[in-house]
C-alpha cells in the first residue's frame, strides 16, 4: 500500500494543489502555524510537505523549513514555488526512517500525512526524535470515517483516527501536554462515481520534555536534601 501511495503522488505531481484546495481550506494551515508558534529562525520539518501547503507558511514566518515527502515529483513542484533555492531543504525520506538527524528541529508539523503511513507508533516516535528538547510536534489528519473511495481512489491507508488513539501515540512517544481538538473544518471529497464525503480534522499537539541536565537535582534529589 505504501508504494501505491507513492506512486500516486508521484503521478498526481504537479496537479496536486488544484486538488488539495478542493479537499479543505486554509484554516487547515492557519491552525498549524497556530499551534506551532513558529517564530523567526526556528527549524522545522514539515512532514509529508507535499507540494508546499505547510512549508509556505512556514517560510512566510521566517522559518528554516527541511521538508520531507516520499514523492520526488511532489517536492519538485514545491521547489518550483519556493521564493529561492535555499529557502527550504527537500529530502525524499520514509515516515519510519526520517531523513533528519536527532533532535534539530524545533518544531515539526504533518498535515494529512498519518493516514499514509504504515506504522503509526513508528512514525510518530520518528517525529519526536528529531524534535529538540522543548520542541513541539503539531499534526492534523482525519477522525476516524467510513467512506471507503478514499482508500481506493486516494490510496488512504487508514480511513480516519480515533482522537483517544492519536492522544495514546503522542504520549507513548514521549511527549507531554499532548493535546487533540477539532481543527473546526471538514475535508471535503467526491468520488469517481459521484459520491461525496465530508470529514471532520483533528488537530493534535504535544511538547518533547526539556532536557535534564546532570549538574541540577531532581526532585528525588532535592527531596533527600531536606
Amino acid at each position: 500500500m505504501q508504494h501505491s501511495s507513492k506512486a500516486y503522488f508521484d503521478d498526481i505531481g504537479a496537479g496536486w494543489d488544484h486538488l488539495q484546495r478542493s479537499f479543505f481550506s486554509d484554516a487547515v494551515r492557519d491552525a498549524v502555524l497556530a499551534a506551532a508558534d513558529t517564530t523567526e529562525g526556528d527549524t522545522v520539518a514539515d512532514l509529508g510537505a507535499g507540494t508546499g501547503f505547510l512549508t509556505l507558511g512556514l517560510v512566510g514566518r521566517g522559518a528554516k523549513v527541511i521538508a520531507v515527502d516520499q514523492s520526488g515529483a511532489m517536492l519538485q513542484a514545491l521547489r518550483t514555488k519556493a521564493p529561492s533555492p535555499e529557502a527550504v531543504d527537500c529530502r525524499v525520506g520514509d515516515a519510519e526512517a526520517l531523513p533528519i538527524d536527532d533532535a534539530v528541529v524545533d518544531q515539526a508539523v504533518a498535515n494529512m500525512y498519518l493516514h499514509h503511513v504504515d506504522r503509526l507508533a513508528e512514525a510518530i516516535r520518528e517525529m519526536t526524535r528529531i524534535l529538540k528538547p522543548g520542541g513541539r510536534l503539531v499534526i492534523t489528519d482525519l477522525d476516524a470515517h467510513e467512506f471507503d473511495f478514499l482508500r481506493v481512489e486516494h490510496h488512504d491507508r487508514w480511513m480516519g483516527f480515533e482522537r483517544d488513539d492519536v492522544s495514546g501515540w503522542l504520549r507513548d512517544a514521549g511527549l507531554i501536554e499532548v493535546t487533540v481538538d477539532c481543527v473546526g473544518a471538514d475535508c471535503c471529497a467526491t468520488s469517481d462515481t459521484g459520491e461525496t464525503a465530508a470529514v471532520s480534522i483533528f488537530i493534535a499537539a504535544g511538547t518533547k520534555p526539556a532536557a535534564v541536565h546532570p549538574w541540577l537535582p531532581t526532585d528525588a534529589g532535592l527531596a533527600l536534601l531536606r
